[in-house]
């Protein structure tokens, strides 16, 4: 069983005690806050894209194709209900791999063998968003990079 511990700092704000460390949490002026901390809906997005990065990042390695990446990068990006209570009910997840001669099947493979199986916070979200993702290939050769997807 994981456990977090929230303490209240006043106003809005909160120190948050997770397994790996602390996270302070805040809002807006507008509601009361201070505009000093991480809000508690982005930092779901934060989860999702940690998971799944975490996921890919380690299957590269078992592949043996992570040394072909020069870089990896996730862009996780929400959509808010217009309605209270409002949630996520669409996610897009774009993943960026750059570098030369990558094996785009194997990283392809990779990204499917998270969403589909290992990622557990992407599960979650599927019970109540849309997902949707993309796979970007920057490839870089002697005259420049180029962008496959």
């Amino acid at each position: 069983m994981h456990e977090v511990k929230l303490q209240w700092q006043g106003r809005m704000k909160f120190f948050t005690e997770t397994p790996g460390g602390t996270i302070v949490l805040d809002t807006t002026p507008a509601v009361g806050g201070e505009d000093d901390g991480i809000r508690p809906k982005p930092l779901m997005l934060v989860a999702l894209g940690g998971c799944t990065a975490m996921d890919v990042a380690s299957l590269m390695k078992k592949m043996r194709v992570d040394e072909a990446v020069r870089a990896f990068q996730v862009i996780v990006r929400g959509h808010l209900t217009d309605e209270h209570p409002k949630y996520y009910d669409q996610v897009e997840v774009e993943y960026h791999f750059h570098g030369e001669d990558m094996n785009q099947k194997l990283l392809t493979k990779a990204v499917n063998l998270s969403i589909n199986r290992y990622c557990g916070v992407i599960h979650m979200f599927k019970h109540f968003a849309r997902f949707d993702h993309h796979i970007f290939f920057h490839e870089t050769s002697s005259s420049g990079e180029h962008e496959k997807s």
